[in-house]
């Protein structure tokens, strides 16, 4: 007989197994992929891709198969089979599959958070305590009960008839899981609307509202009842950047889309996006994304096809 802790490595390689092929099943393209459950698309990549910039919003984000990287700030979080992410505010980020192959593709299942649901589980869900760093994404090794429960959730996208009873239901687990797990704390941040986290969330909906505009660390501040100090303290703890760092990378990723999406020029884009001087807005899109605009949106659009934004 095996020992139970090979045991329980096997049963998790098994689950992945079904998982991706569960996946699989329901993208056979390389991007993005909507379901019909509520909250949850699929993502699939046969190959690595380059860097690309993205803002996660609150969610749950597991690789099945394949490997990505994914850099808040200073710090750069690894996805390899098995591990998910758990991200509590719309945060800015840079993403890149790093292992993937036609025959092996990247794997990944998201699912969005349902602020209303979550609040009320966490009501019956003794909390874990305070999370020892409030950074707002956090990278894990799933356990078997959770992976039973995002396979059992994908399978339902065979079954249409039991999906709207059984949905909902498995989508409380999935939460369950996560609260009663070890970012059960750092989940709450969600929900909560007290203390300095709840303050740094309402500072990034600000920005993120806001980032076009100019603006003062004093005048957010202000806005969110707190000091500057502390503002800048626990920002930069949350998001690992500071607030007018959060603010450029949600213009230079913003001028991106508008120049990709719209076909208008660099200046165009650095005027709407908030910034005075072309020149400055070259060199910090550069700096960002290692190429000048103009360059950059010609490689973006020779690509076959737009990598996966992970």
């Amino acid at each position: 007989m095996l020992p139970s802790r090979t045991r329980a490595m096997v049963r998790v390689m098994e689950t992945l197994t079904e998982i991706s092929a569960a996946i699989a099943r329901h993208i056979s393209k390389d991007g993005f992929q909507a379901t019909s459950i509520d909250r949850v698309t699929l993502a699939r990549s046969s190959t690595v891709t380059m860097p690309m910039p993205n803002v996660y919003r609150p969610q749950l984000c597991l690789v099945a198969q394949g490997q990505k990287e994914v850099t808040l700030g200073d710090r750069v979080f690894r996805y390899a089979p098995g591990r998910y992410g758990v991200v509590t505010y719309d945060l800015p980020v840079t993403g890149q599959v790093v292992e993937a192959t036609p025959d092996k593709p990247y794997l990944c299942v998201f699912l969005d958070f349902d602020p209303v649901m979550l609040g009320q589980l966490a009501l019956h869900v003794p909390s874990p305590g305070v999370p020892s760093r409030p950074i707002g994404k956090t990278v894990s090794d799933a356990g078997a009960s959770l992976l039973d429960a995002v396979l059992r959730l994908l399978l339902l996208l065979d079954d249409p008839a039991a999906l709207p009873v059984l949905g909902p239901l498995v989508e409380q687990e999935i939460l369950y899981r996560l609260l009663a797990g070890p970012d059960g704390a750092r989940m709450r941040q969600i929900t909560s609307s007290q203390g300095r986290v709840a303050q740094v969330g309402r500072a990034i909906a600000w920005i993120g509202q806001n980032f076009r505009e100019r603006f003062s660390i004093e005048r957010l501040a202000s806005e969110v009842g707190m000091s500057p100090s502390s503002l800048h303290e626990h920002f930069r703890a949350v998001t690992a950047m500071t607030p007018l760092q959060f603010q450029k990378q949600l213009r230079l990723q913003d001028a991106r889309s508008l120049m990709l999406v719209q076909d208008i020029d660099a200046t165009t884009a650095a005027f709407r996006v908030g910034y005075e001087s072309p020149s400055q807005f070259t060199r910090e899109y550069r700096r960002h994304f290692g190429e000048p605009p103009a360059r950059d949106i010609a490689r973006l659009r020779a690509l076959p096809s737009l990598a996966v934004i992970v």
